[in-house]
């Protein structure tokens, strides 16, 4: 292919083929504008052989080409033209906007950012990059996420009790498989330990029976003893008790069905319903207590457990009561998606137990898994769209 140079009126000289030429010219030119209009109809072929042309062209060429690349939506080729000048965080967010979660991390990582190089690696699916960045900066949290994803149950859960987070810890050694003899039971037994300190002494009964079913556990000398002990502290072991033995109670919630129930999540596959009911962190609130302040940033979902919260149009001992909620209803979801202040005060009526899943964690949860990512976002738009139609009518 021929080739030419064109000279702007400052004495640059930019490089241009016969195909790019007219491009160039308005790039000398400075008339952006039409520069986009050109390069948005140029074929690939001929928009690849202007990036590989502005590796010779001046280093004010590459400026207003970036700008022109940046207005017609090319962020990758914007990307590819300031990796020559080295300007990596610019090159990161490129990336970033192009879709290009591996390039955008090593970026990040030129850049200094390990934190941001992380987060990329992790949404770009390089589990194993992203762990041993997270394991540097003792991000525990992350940590706990991506052994999750890489199936490793037993150091996730390891990760959840040193940070007191019961609720994913137990999630996490559910995972656990059966398969694994050694690991099954003492994943078994730390289930049961935390079953039966959250007041769950029948789940606990429960799970220990069942384990004791399985080949390679029958028999096991300490899940029979913790089986044992449970049937004792129970009063179901044949021995003189207090009282007779009662039927088991109704376990209280844990509130996967409650979660699983809200119409934003109906169409999550049985994988990203659990990988969501892993991030829900378990909260109380005491009688009296103000549970969502209105005016207040959102903060997210809340599912309540148990107790009943009061709805009130403000704050206040005059405010009127718009509603009064209890166990299996939510609140906040829209906060989840879009940016907002509370809308009402919210009051706890009585004790709450409730499951709270931040806006942050969901954001996060959104990019890290795509195909929930577009069913929410899809029931959420229909939804919002039936407000609307409503309202108009």
């Amino acid at each position: 292919m021929a080739r030419s140079t064109v000279e702007p009126g400052h004495g640059d000289e930019l490089p241009a083929s016969t195909g790019t030429r007219p491009f160039w010219e308005a790039v000398a030119q400075g008339t952006v504008d039409v520069a986009v209009r050109i390069y948005e109809a140029l074929a690939a072929s001929q928009r690849d052989v202007v990036l590989e042309e502005s590796s010779r062209a001046s280093a004010s060429a590459r400026v207003t080409l970036v700008s022109v690349l940046r207005r017609a939506r090319d962020f990758a080729g914007a990307a590819r033209v300031l990796e020559v000048d080295g300007a990596a965080a610019e090159v990161a967010q490129l990336h970033e906007q192009a879709g290009a979660l591996l390039p955008a991390a090593e970026a990040w990582l030129r850049a200094g950012e390990p934190a941001r190089a992380a987060a990329a690696f992790e949404r770009g699916g390089a589990l194993e990059r992203a762990l041993s960045l997270y394991e540097s900066l003792q991000a525990r949290e992350a940590m706990a996420r991506c052994l999750t994803r890489l199936r490793r149950p037993m150091e996730a859960a390891a990760v959840y009790r040193e940070l007191g987070n019961p609720h994913a810890e137990l999630e996490s050694l559910r995972a656990v498989s059966p398969d694994i003899a050694v690991a099954r039971r003492e994943a078994v037994l730390r289930m049961s330990a935390l079953l039966d300190a959250q007041g769950e002494s029948w789940r606990a009964l429960v799970l220990l029976a069942d384990a004791l079913q399985e080949p390679e556990l029958r028999g096991d000398i300490a899940l029979q003893a913790e089986h044992t002990r449970l049937l004792r502290h129970l009063n179901l072991n044949g021995g003189p008790s207090v009282e007779p033995a009662r039927a088991p109670p109704p376990p209280p919630p844990d509130g996967y069905e409650y979660l699983k129930a809200i119409p934003l999540f109906g169409e999550l596959s049985l994988v990203d319903m659990k990988d969501l009911y892993q991030l829900a962190r378990p909260v109380q609130f005491a009688q009296g207590a103000t549970v969502l302040e209105k005016g207040a940033p959102g903060s997210g979902l809340l599912v309540l457990l148990e107790g009943t919260v009061d709805v009130l149009a403000g704050p206040g001992p005059g405010a009127r009561l718009l509603n009064t909620l209890g166990p299996g209803a939510f609140i906040g979801e829209v906060s989840l998606i879009l940016d907002g202040d509370t809308s009402a005060q919210v009051c706890a009526r009585t004790d709450v137990r409730a499951l709270r899943v931040t806006r942050v964690d969901f954001q996060h949860y959104l990019d890290t898994h795509e195909a929930a990512a577009l069913r929410i976002l899809r029931l959420f738009t229909e939804k919002l769209a039936e407000r609307v139609r409503a309202l108009s009518a």
